[in-house]
């Protein structure tokens, strides 16, 4: 029986700490080969160097397109690609971006579920919002195994926190006790294969670049009276067990609580369109009273007036709407 020998990590703000203390932990005999996602973009060689340093008895690299894996390295996701996992190698993805990042969590959990099942490991340490949620589900509904950093000793808990919502976790430790622990199971044998749901290839084939259509759209999700933030297409919800999560035929996805967030953040432009709207026509109508031009000057100040009353509408409406990042 093969061991669990793929480790698979994720994080994003507050990551790097505990990150470095679960590679310090690894010796060089490690039987495992192990694939990290940071949402720190364009990170370079700086990151490089950071990792490097911390996994002093392991290499460390980017991955590369088609490189081999091989046991006892670190292979750091490259800028701007999804890292993908297939039969032995690595593939980069340039399908479109998920939870507003390229490259994602999610894609990667869900490749190494598709391909090595039960002898997977996930790994999601702190970081806001979601990713990584729906793909430590899909590591879980093949077989791997699913562990979170406690979120009480994480910089930033949401994720953590929607792991442990989307799926049921196998162990939520602190950051400084994951290393010990990682050690230990890699050198576990593996579990019994299970079936492969058919929505994790697919989106795995969306991730990679594959064209997508309605057809394909359908087979995983609802149609939803919702528009991509991202391309104004129509969204499906996700037709899944996991978390709450939404897809365009485009193929852009998001989890309920970063299109929260987007979509609040498209609420602020209106507002700050609708503000200097206000203020550009209240300028036309002193200018028109300066001219003598008092009718015109009139219909300009009633105009300025109807706009401040939408903008205060909606600033009352935020005031009193949860913070998408912390509801739930």
């Amino acid at each position: 029986m093969p061991n669990r020998d793929i480790l698979v990590i994720g994080g994003s703000s507050g990551a790097t700490t505990p990150l470095r203390t679960i590679l310090g932990r690894f010796q060089n005999d490690l039987p495992a080969a192990i694939f990290v996602v940071l949402h720190i973009p364009a990170w370079g060689i700086g990151m490089l160097s950071t990792v490097a340093a911390a996994a002093s008895g392991l290499p460390v690299r980017q991955a590369e397109h088609g490189l081999e894996i091989e046991n006892g390295h670190v292979y750091l996701a490259a800028p701007d690609h999804h890292l993908l996992l297939s039969d032995g190698h690595m593939l980069f993805g340039r399908g479109p971006r998920e939870n507003m990042v390229r490259p994602a969590i999610d894609p990667l959990f869900r490749s190494a579920a598709l391909h090595y099942g039960p002898r997977v490991i996930g790994v999601v340490l702190s970081g806001l919002l979601s990713d990584g949620a729906a793909g430590l589900n899909a590591i879980k509904r093949c077989g791997g195994i699913a562990v979170v950093q406690d979120p009480a000793d994480a910089l930033a808990d949401e994720m953590p926190r929607r792991a442990m919502e989307a799926t049921t976790v196998d162990l939520c430790l602190p950051g400084d006790r994951l290393g010990d622990v990682l050690s230990e199971l890699v050198r576990e044998q593996a579990g019994t294969p299970l079936p492969k749901p058919p929505e994790i290839k697919l989106e795995v084939a969306i991730a990679a670049g594959d064209r997508i259509d309605s057809e394909k759209i359908a087979s995983i999700g609802d149609p939803a009276p919702l528009t991509c933030p991202s391309c104004g297409g129509v969204l499906a919800v996700a037709k899944t067990d996991g978390p709450l999560r939404f897809r365009c035929q485009v193929g852009h996805a998001y989890a309920a609580d970063v299109l929260a967030s987007e979509q609040e953040s498209q609420v602020d432009e209106a507002l700050r369109i609708i503000e200097e709207r206000a203020e550009l026509v209240s300028r036309m109508a002193q200018d028109c009273r300066l001219r003598g031009r008092v009718p015109i000057a009139e219909t300009y100040e009633s105009r300025a007036a109807e706009y401040r009353k939408y903008s205060d509408a909606i600033r009352k409406v935020m005031l009193g709407s949860p913070d998408p990042k912390r509801a739930g």
